[in-house]
């Protein structure tokens, strides 16, 4: 595993036998002056059991102008950002860096079955070294074992965090038997380009109610490698003499109301799951209503902290606060965020701009579809509710009366009635992303193995998609139409609901 993407190989590169060599006592030293913090709210159920320990240790935390954005942007056009578009709190970000997609990756791929409360549950059969597709997280395993795990915030057990460490990437609460594991290798959020020879890593480890700080075995431009000690909320952290650098994502999310006016808010963060998954639970949890705008969260330069940013909105709109200075705001319980407000809705352009070098960090453009259709789903949702309570109180007529009501409240669209044809999947196929696999196990409800067989003949790809499509169709039988297939990929990305709308 090298130490850093696209940097050359020297004396500091970091060996398993140097890593264990340097490492000092696993007991995390909190001899230093510490300032107490508040413990933060306690986890949603949607987190394990494990996540509920109360925490013994305390801790520290660790002008551009809008024409100059402008000129950039036409520069760029209209192209969107490269992303993984499959609708998912926990779904792994691809960072846009030549340094870290620079790597050879010879793990299998692996698609975890997702359970209730945003856990997964990973089944292997034989030993090996498997990578989450969802999460990022490599295990190496000895045996056919069941590993169940989810992401965890980080904000919770901030006061175990003590300067000079940082966090480095997502927390996560692993269960299965230990013995079964050999190594877990985290993804961490940071760019290490060619500056990592005077970082360390370390695996803050929670257990018993308290915390230690355990060595790295090793890590690389993507992954910190741990070898498994037992089990309980772990996760990467880092301490550098240099400046570190992140990969930045950019979340949308848009206020539902009545108003005409166009509100949303804008979420700058470290591409790390733990810090997405607290936005996501923050809007969740508002006062207000919203939804989220899918649009290609990547940035396309690095997130430095201490720098500030500004974002612009073409045409213009009122932006609050219109400057920002970036931090990893991991260990926060209250996310900060942008709100931006326009009067009429419009189409539009944000820009996230670097306030130093007039650089473009990230960009998107916003059209009116792309909250309108949510609207008419909410409405139709309305309408149907509004049909229940109809055809309650209709119970109390007559039954030949409630007979005839019926007939006449049976859908007779033809998506609704009429199967899907080859010609039409072959269609749809070629507009699955990489997440179909996904898509085959969460959203068509088909076993990993019959994937797994389709994969084995080693044909095109959109071949591939197209089998597994006919897989479902061949298990749905007489009720593989095209509106059943609508709501079962309703939260796939927009460009599939459009294929489908049409042949509704």
């Amino acid at each position: 595993m090298s130490c850093g993407g696209g940097a050359a190989e020297s004396s500091d590169d970091r060996s398993v036998s140097s890593e264990e060599k340097d490492c000092p006592s696993s007991n995390l030293d909190t001899s230093k002056d510490s300032k107490s913090g508040e413990d933060s709210s306690s986890e949603s159920s949607s987190e394990s059991d494990s996540d509920n320990e109360e925490p013994k240790t305390n801790g520290e935390l660790g002008e551009v102008s809008a024409e100059g954005a402008s000129a950039q942007a036409e520069e760029w056009g209209d192209k969107d950002s490269p992303t993984n578009h499959f609708n998912s709190e926990c779904v792994k970000i691809e960072p846009h860096c030549q340094h870290c997609n620079a790597e050879n990756k010879h793990n299998e791929q692996v698609t975890p079955r997702l359970l209730s409360r945003g856990q997964f549950l990973l089944k292997v059969d034989t030993e090996g070294v498997y990578e989450c597709t969802e999460t990022g997280l490599i295990f190496e395993v000895n045996r056919k074992v069941d590993i169940k795990y989810c992401v965890l915030s980080w904000s919770k057990y901030a006061d175990l965090v003590v300067k000079p460490w940082a966090v480095g990437g997502p927390m996560f609460d692993v269960k299965c038997d230990p013995a079964c594991l050999t190594s877990i290798q985290f993804p961490h959020s940071l760019c290490l380009g060619h500056h990592d020879a005077n970082m360390t890593f370390r695996v803050l480890h929670v257990k018993n109610s308290e915390a230690s700080l355990e060595c790295a075995v090793d890590h690389s431009a993507t992954h910190v490698k741990w070898h498994v000690s037992s089990l309980s909320p772990v996760g990467p952290v880092i301490q550098s003499e240099e400046t570190l650098y992140h990969h930045g994502a950019v979340i949308l999310y848009k206020v539902i109301d009545q108003n005409p006016s166009l509100s949303f808010r804008v979420y700058v963060a470290t591409n790390n799951e733990s810090f997405i998954k607290d936005i996501a639970k923050a809007v969740k949890h508002s006062s207000k209503k919203f939804m989220k705008i899918d649009k290609p969260p990547v940035c396309l330069k690095l997130l430095e902290n201490g720098k500030k940013y500004r974002l612009v909105s073409e045409p213009e709109a009122d932006i609050t606060p219109e400057e920002i200075e970036f931090v990893d705001g991991s260990l926060l319980k209250l996310k900060n965020y942008i709100e931006v407000y326009l009067e009429q809705p419009m189409e539009f352009k944000l820009l996230l701009v670097e306030m130093d070098s007039d650089e473009i960090v990230w960009k998107a453009k916003l059209r009116e579809c792309d909250w309108v259709q949510h609207d008419q789903s909410q409405n139709v949702s309305k309408s149907r509710t509004s049909g229940k309570r109809r055809r309650k109180v209709s119970n109390t007529l007559p039954e030949e009366e409630v007979n005839a009501k019926r007939m006449k409240q049976v859908d007779t669209s033809d998506g609704a009635k009429t199967l899907l044809t080859d010609d039409q999947l072959i269609t749809l196929a070629g507009k699955l992303g990489k997440e179909w696999i996904n898509i085959g196990t969460v959203n068509l409800e088909l076993d990993r193995s019959d994937i797994d067989d389709i994969q084995k003949k080693e044909e095109n790809v959109t071949i591939c998609k197209f089998r597994m499509l006919k897989k479902w169709q061949d298990k749905e039988l007489s009720n593989a139409t095209v509106q059943n297939l609508y709501n079962c990929l309703k939260n796939v990305s927009a460009e599939v609901q459009d294929v489908l709308e049409g042949f509704l």
